[in-house]
């Protein structure tokens, strides 16, 4: 009686097919994953840089009050999500700009706050030289890793 199974070539060739369909799904997948990194770091940046226009812009209503030589953008990126008093409400109710501080996405080092992970600019530094001094006029990605438009993340 003779065996019914697979023989030696038949499992070859059936391997070969799967790790010839791996070849072409992962490339795939890392792809789609950096896409969708890339997508949320362009949302995450838009919403804090939305942010601090809007404390901006609060701060030359007169709402909230800041020390005569500040340059009118928070000291801070968690001024943010704690929201500042309104010095114009009776009841000096706390104004907010974010709900929550997002990470940046292309963060992979050791668990820290999300304000840790971006890169910030003071108003006083230059565009070319980003550095932070005593408020926080812009973010930005501190990864060093090139975006998918060939653009420096740290430059977007």
């Amino acid at each position: 009686m003779k065996s019914r199974g697979f023989t030696y070539i038949e499992l070859i060739f059936t391997v070969a097919i799967v790790a010839l369909m791996a070849t072409v799904v992962v490339p795939y997948v890392e792809l789609s994953v950096t896409r969708k990194k890339e997508a949320e770091l362009r949302y995450s940046l838009r919403e804090i840089r939305t942010a601090l226009d809007s404390f901006k812009k609060t701060v030359e209503k007169g709402n909230i009050a800041l020390p005569l030589n500040a340059s009118g953008y928070p000291p801070r990126l968690e001024v943010l999500v704690e929201g500042m008093p309104d010095v114009k409400d009776p009841r000096h109710k706390t104004i907010y700009f974010l709900r929550r501080l997002p990470k940046d996405p292309m963060y992979s080092g050791p668990a820290v706050p999300a304000a840790e992970t971006w890169g910030k600019r003071s108003y006083d530094s230059p565009p070319d030289a980003p550095r932070s001094g005593s408020d926080v006029f812009d973010v930005y990605s501190l990864s060093a890793d090139i975006g998918l438009n060939g653009v420096p993340y740290n430059e977007w």
